[in-house]
């Protein structure tokens, strides 16, 4: 492989350091009072996050079954939840575990309210009853009933001297109920629909109240007589209602306006004048934004406005500021389709999903920029090699060319600047030229032809992207011209790449073919034909004339550029290769399939030198940075993982290993040698060498033996008559095994278990077995976490052996009694015969 001078380090090792994963699926969202955490339900379970960055604090584990419910006391201390098993689940958020759970009602609870003092909590359920629970003691005070449907809202009254409960149902009526007489005090009739929101003011003690619903009004009340004040008819479905702080300055209206705040189907926030009715603000909607908002929430430390939405997103709008977005968070990303890093330093991540919307996390602190502009789901994505001009190709036939500059202000980092409008299917396949000028952007679509975008007219936002972004926003995008257009594949277009050198392109087809084409002209230059099933992904090797073709084939094919033949296949996916790309100089490849596996290859041997298993579906997208030291992936699990490339870090801390071995090996050695048998032992334990563990006690043992047979000849010798009491050769190796560790002890048990399996070593493993039996009690033993194991699998093997040495034995008293009848039978005979043998021995 070509390179330049420097040393190329082939990669091996690549750790996941980050991951984007879902937060929220739909349902109940909270923040607590202190406004710095946020609660969202995520399936089963309730996830705890930081407000201010979106990290993941928590997860409360749920009981299998649908959250419905929940609510934050106003203290933070604990956590209210209900579930469709209709039970309550109290949390104490100091240490995320559960402190009592409850049955509740019989049929699921919809919605809940915790009183300021942080003692009651009121639960409405599709049983038609509301009920009031002591949280701290578990049990109910109240259980009114009277509405006729099911509960679609309760809220307690903001003074702790009127001890009041509101709630609502589906058929629109509202009761007020009396804590201290636990009767309904009110009946108030005026909504002809579903009320979703019920709300107090708070600079007079809660004197009147709001109520808002899907009939498409709210409704003022006079608290002190339960009576209508004023109806604002919206003409939209609200979802969320709610007063601001008083005071609140907006931007526009009387200080001492009293402001409520709506949001409901048509996907933007509206404020009104409580005394007048008069709309004061309407938002401008998102550009081809089709969401609704499900829930809002206010934020009146940080002058916030949180707006749910039903594709999972949450949307902060700054009341202060004429309620222009100013940060999000993503909740749930659905199939991750493609992705590619941007920004100057490379640190964001642009992420095309199931959506219209194009996604920017910053991966640093997983906060996320939401970029409206297609109409459809974005397919595919293109970054030019300057990592600021992005292009998009997506479901509505349209192509889009984007500036990202994260140092703007909020709602203008990521900008349209051109659209290419042509194909008259979706937009597959997307690719923009490399070279510094970016002059052109090609793209593939469903209807099978190619296009290619004179991109000059961006000359001067390619050049200088922070200044003429704003010239852009003004005018509207540039409307791109096509150069040419042809039929390149008889199958849909499922991926572009442009070469390094901007003169060819090729694109990858499910007609089975990869083709290369000349870019200036869009002639044809070659076919690369071989593959049994589609190709869903090509790349040109950056340094070499190669280009890389993978397929739902379970192969990834290399294919040389000057004659078009096929110089590599690798294999080992089990399943559709989905992408790809050349790493280290292109001495690499990396590449995902639909088996939920990366795979790292030499591209010299061909060999898969690691296999990540993180995904657990397949894996659509691989993004990799410019320096190769993080890569990025996501499939269909709706989960991003960041790797880290460890490979430098492996080397080293394997130098580290190795030098740390070889100083313990020595160490080892010189023990040995002083026949210091305790630290010895310890330090082969603490090295996990089996093998010289047995050839110590062997050599220890077989040295005793030796002592004992010269100590035949001389009794006197103290060190023979003392290894022959010592049960492993040497009192001090007794000792050793009789004052190890629980998990020293553990260790050697298993070596034990191994040994006691081979005949050969089975008398050192006996030996040693038998020493730890007499030195260690049957409770010591038994303590081990993997005793029983270790027992069951010694006891077999030492009942074969003592079969073996009973069987030795008795035929042992075969050669004596041998012995024994011939000295019996022929005792003079056999004189002769010694006499005779020395008589011809003195002959000869």
């Amino acid at each position: 492989m070509s390179g330049n001078g420097d040393k190329v380090v082939l990669k091996s090792c690549f750790d996941c350091v980050k991951s984007i994963e879902s937060v929220y699926t739909g349902g109940c969202v909270a923040i607590d009072k202190d406004e710095s955490r946020l609660f969202t339900t995520c399936n089963e379970d309730i996830e705890v996050l930081d407000l201010s960055t979106g990290a993941k604090v928590a997860e409360l584990k749920g009981d299998t079954e649908i959250v419905t419910s929940f609510a934050v006391k106003p203290d933070g201390t604990h956590l209210v939840a209900a579930s469709r098993s209709q039970l309550i689940t109290i949390w104490d958020l100091s240490t995320f575990k559960t402190v009592r759970s409850f049955k509740a009602h019989d049929a699921p609870i919809i919605t809940m309210d915790i009183d300021q003092t942080s003692t009651l909590v009121a639960t409405g359920s599709a049983d038609s009853t509301v009920k009031v629970w002591d949280i701290d003691h578990g049990y109910c005070t109240h259980n009114f009933k009277g509405h006729g449907g099911l509960i679609t809202s309760v809220k307690f009254h903001p003074s702790k001297d009127k001890l009041c409960l509101v709630s609502s149902s589906d058929d629109g009526i509202i009761r007020v109920w009396n804590l201290k007489t636990g009767k309904c005090e009110s009946v108030l009739e005026s909504h002809v629909s579903v009320v979703r929101s019920i709300d107090f003011t708070q600079d007079d003690e809660g004197q009147h109240m709001i109520t808002a619903g899907r009939d498409k009004v709210i409704n003022v009340w006079n608290w002190k007589r339960k009576s209508l004040v004023r109806t604002i008819p919206v003409y939209e479905t609200i979802e969320a209602a709610g007063i601001l702080a008083a005071g609140t300055e907006i931007g526009f209206g009387n200080k001492n306006t009293r402001v409520i705040y709506s949001g409901g189907e048509n996907g933007t926030l509206r404020l009104w004048d409580m005394d007048s009715g008069e709309e004061l603000f309407v938002q401008t909607k998102e550009l081809n934004a089709k969401h609704a908002f499900v829930s809002v929430l206010y934020l009146p430390q940080a002058q916030n406005l949180v707006a749910v939405t039903n594709d999972q997103n949450l949307l902060f709008y700054g009341v202060t500021k004429r309620l222009e977005r100013e940060r999000q968070i993503v909740g749930y990303n659905e199939e991750i389709i493609d992705m590619a890093y941007v920004g100057r330093d490379q640190k964001y991540l642009a992420v095309a999903t199931n959506t219209e919307q194009l996604r920017v996390y910053n991966t640093s602190d997983l906060n996320c920029e939401l970029a409206y502009g297609h109409k459809d789901i974005i397919l595919c994505l293109s970054v030019h090699s300057g990592c600021s001009i992005m292009a998009t190709g997506s479901k509505d036939n349209m192509a889009m060319v984007w500036v990202v500059n994260m140092s703007a202000p909020a709602n203008r980092r990521v900008t349209c600047v051109a659209t290419a409008l042509g194909h008259t299917k979706a937009v597959g396949a997307v690719c923009l030229a490399q070279g510094a000028e970016c002059p052109f952007m090609i793209t593939g679509s469903e209807d099978r032809t190619v296009k290619m975008w004179d991109l000059s007219p961006l000359r001067a936002i390619i050049d200088n992207p922070e200044s003429a972004v704003a010239a852009i926003s003004e005018s509207g995008p540039i409307k791109l011209r096509s150069l040419y257009t042809f039929q390149a594949h008889d199958k849909d277009i499922n991926s572009i790449c442009v070469a390094p050198s901007d003169t060819i392109f090729a694109t990858g087809s499910q007609d089975k073919t990869a083709k290369v084409w000349d870019v200036a002209t869009g002639k044809p230059l070659g076919t690369l034909q071989g593959h049994r099933r589609g190709v869903w992904n090509v790349a040109f090797s950056p340094v070499d004339r190669v280009i890389a073709t993978t397929s739902a084939d379970r192969t990834v094919k290399l294919w040389s550029l000057s004659d078009f033949g096929c110089l590599k296949t690798l294999e080992g996916h089990t399943n559709s290769v989905l992408c790809i790309e050349f790493l280290t100089k292109g001495t690499q490849l990396m590449t995902t399939g639909s088996d939920g596996l990366i795979k790292l290859w030499n591209i010299k041997d061909a060999e898969c030198v690691l296999t990540l298993d993180k995904h657990e579906n397949k894996i659509w997208t691989l993004a990799k940075q410019q320096s190769e030291e993080f890569v990025a992936t996501g499939g269909a699990d709706s989960t991003i993982y960041i790797w880290k490339d460890t490979t430098q870090d492996e080397i080293e801390r394997l130098h580290k290993e190795d030098a740390k071995l070889l100083e313990q090996q020595q160490a080892l050695d010189n023990f040995l040698a002083a026949k210091d048998y305790r630290n010895a032992i310890l330090l082969t334990l603490s090295l996990d060498q089996p093998h010289r563990l047995l050839n110590i006690f062997r050599d220890v043992m077989t040295a005793a033996e030796h002592r004992h047979a010269l100590s035949s000849e001389d009794s006197a010798d103290a060190d023979a008559q003392d290894a022959k009491r010592a049960i492993m050769g040497a009192h001090a190796v007794d000792e050793v095994i009789g004052t190890l560790a629980p998990d020293q002890l553990e260790r050697l048990l298993g070596y034990v278990r191994n040994w006691n399996t081979n005949g050969k070593f089975a008398h050192i493993a006996q030996a040693a077995l038998y020493c730890i039996l007499t030195q260690y009690t049957s409770k010591d033993i038994l303590a081990l976490p993997s005793a029983k194991d270790l027992i069951a699998a010694v006891q077999p093997y030492s009942e074969r052996h003592f079969s073996r040495f009973d069987g030795l034995l008795t035929d042992s008293f075969i050669i004596d009694y041998t012995l024994h009848a011939m000295d019996s039978v022929h005792p003079a005979g056999m004189e002769a015969l010694t006499i005779g043998d020395s008589d011809s021995d003195g002959e000869l």
